[in-house]
């Protein structure tokens, strides 16, 4: 991870298909393409990859989860809730639609604990987005009986876990949509960008207008339709030249979770000659993308001592504890109900009332894994001089 690491000329000729033409956008100009339509073809092959009906891009991952909640009717005083460990984006776009964040604990696969989800949903609760964080499935099998049982759909927020599966399922296909992320550091990019795969197609169609401020995509074979408009949308177009990388990068995704195995088995296998150091759950070792390996040790103590070294000796880790994009604590303009609106929106209504107000000490669970985790992001490509460097970095933390 990231795909920029594997770049050739598979993206070149893709890019320049699209230069060829001299069509940027998406839609129209069906003469001066003749017949080139690089992100309808992403859409279609990536929601194929997923063993979804559809496929819709949109201009990020960011993006991804706004226009899915907006298309599922999620609307200003909703309850959707969340994990207290994930990339500030996912709570960002439920504030966005106007409906309010409601945090679960992570458990050892550092993502949602079912358990603490049954306790979260109330009468308000009309969306469930776990997280497949880190590359790695959550307990997405016990989350979609839970929310099956009370009736509220989830949508999977699988930004970071594009490639991985639960025994043979691809992450993503389990709720009623799911969401991914092509950004600059994701596992395959395409710059910006992001898709939302679903096999509902009213859904996807609502998604696919939203989108495109609300055109008419009735009939949708490059172009819009019959210009008319069902209701207000907005712009999240993602452009041909994105299209154009993502599906180069996504002819290579396999090989890039097959490079991401190879070298985390490598220095994982290093990691278990530290003492008292145990891993995240992964729930399915075949299905796990491999694109981060998480690793706790006994203390906030001992994680400290450890990468102190693992530092020193140029092979640090992340310490998602004191991460201030990552963990739910360090969120001050969350918790701090920071906003550029005069009102306050959305942390407080027009009115100036609080809406909702967050504790930092809300998720003790999560804390308690976070003090103790440190992560390694795996590469793509890993010389040998390298992995030689972490690896010896590693041996010396042995005896901390």
């Amino acid at each position: 991870m990231p795909g920029f690491e594997v770049f050739g000329d598979e993206e070149k000729k893709e890019i320049q298909d699209v230069l060829d033409t001299g069509v940027l956008f998406r839609y129209e100009f069906g003469d001066q393409r003749k017949g080139v339509f690089k992100v309808r073809e992403f859409e279609q092959k990536f929601a194929a990859y997923c063993g979804a009906g559809h496929g819709q891009a949109v201009t990020s991952g960011t993006a991804a989860l706004k226009v899915a909640m907006i298309a599922m009717g999620i609307s200003p005083g909703d309850e959707v809730i969340t994990q207290g460990f994930t990339f500030v984006a996912t709570w960002e776009a439920i504030l966005e639609v106007g409906a309010i964040p409601v945090f679960t604990e992570v458990d050892e696969t550092l993502n949602m604990d079912p358990h603490d989800l049954e306790k979260k949903i109330t009468d308000k609760t009309k969306l469930i987005i776990p997280v497949h964080m880190l590359g790695a499935p959550a307990r997405i099998k016990e989350i979609m009986t839970i929310a099956d049982g009370k009736n509220i759909p989830v949508l999977e927020d699988t930004a970071q876990a594009p490639g991985a599966s639960l025994d043979g399922k691809v992450l993503g296909s389990f709720g009623k949509c799911g969401t991914f992320s092509f950004d600059s550091v994701k596992t395959i990019t395409t710059g910006e960008g992001g898709m939302i795969v679903t096999d509902d197609e009213e859904l996807w169609r609502k998604m696919s207008e939203y989108h495109d401020h609300g055109h008419d995509h009735a009939v949708n074979p490059g172009g819009r339709g019959g210009e008319g408009r069902s209701f207000v949308g907005f712009n999240y177009r993602m452009m041909e030249l994105q299209g154009a990388m993502g599906l180069a990068q996504l002819a290579k995704l396999d090989d890039i979770v097959a490079s991401h195995k190879k070298n985390k088995k490598a220095l994982k296998d290093a990691l278990t000659e530290i003492p008292g150091v145990s891993f995240r759950t992964i729930l399915d070792e075949k299905g796990d993308s491999a694109s981060f390996l998480g690793f706790f040790l006994e203390t906030a103590e001992a994680a400290n001592k450890v990468n102190a070294i693992l530092g020193a000796n140029g092979a640090g880790a992340i310490a998602f504890g004191a991460n201030t994009w990552h963990f739910y604590p360090a969120w001050e303009h969350l918790l701090g109900g920071k906003s550029l609106c005069t009102s306050g929106w959305p942390f407080a209504s027009h009115g100036g009332k609080r809406r909702v107000v967050y504790d930092a000490d809300g998720l003790p669970q999560s804390a308690a894994l976070m003090d103790r985790l440190l992560v390694y992001q795996v590469p793509v490509i890993l010389s040998d001089e390298r992995l030689a460097e972490m690896l010896l970095a590693i041996k010396k933390a042995v005896g901390y």
